[in-house]
């Protein structure tokens, strides 16, 4: 019983910390891709390339910038509940 818990708690904190690194990307990708719905909507213009070049650029830059908070979220994941289960500790 107590390996299940182990096990499913470990789970749920591997999913919390994937919703938090995958937040400054999808928000960048939601703003990017309404403000370009709306800029499309509004002049009537219906170009596929126009929402995935500027949400494709937006998902880029927004990585580049977050790659630091991912990196140090990932490593501490690890370091506090990954490597302990690992070790037996």
């Amino acid at each position: 019983m107590a390996d299940e818990l182990i096990f499913f708690d470990t789970l749920r904190h591997g999913l919390w910390v994937a919703v938090i690194i995958s937040i400054p990307i999808l928000t960048a990708a939601l703003i990017t891709g309404v403000s370009i719905g709306l800029v499309q909507a509004l002049t009537s213009i219906q170009e596929m390339t126009l929402t995935f070049v500027p949400k494709l650029a937006a998902i880029v830059l927004v990585f580049w910038l977050s790659m630091g908070f991912m990196t140090q979220t990932l490593v501490a994941f690890f370091k506090d509940m990954i490597i302990p289960l690992i070790v037996g500790g």
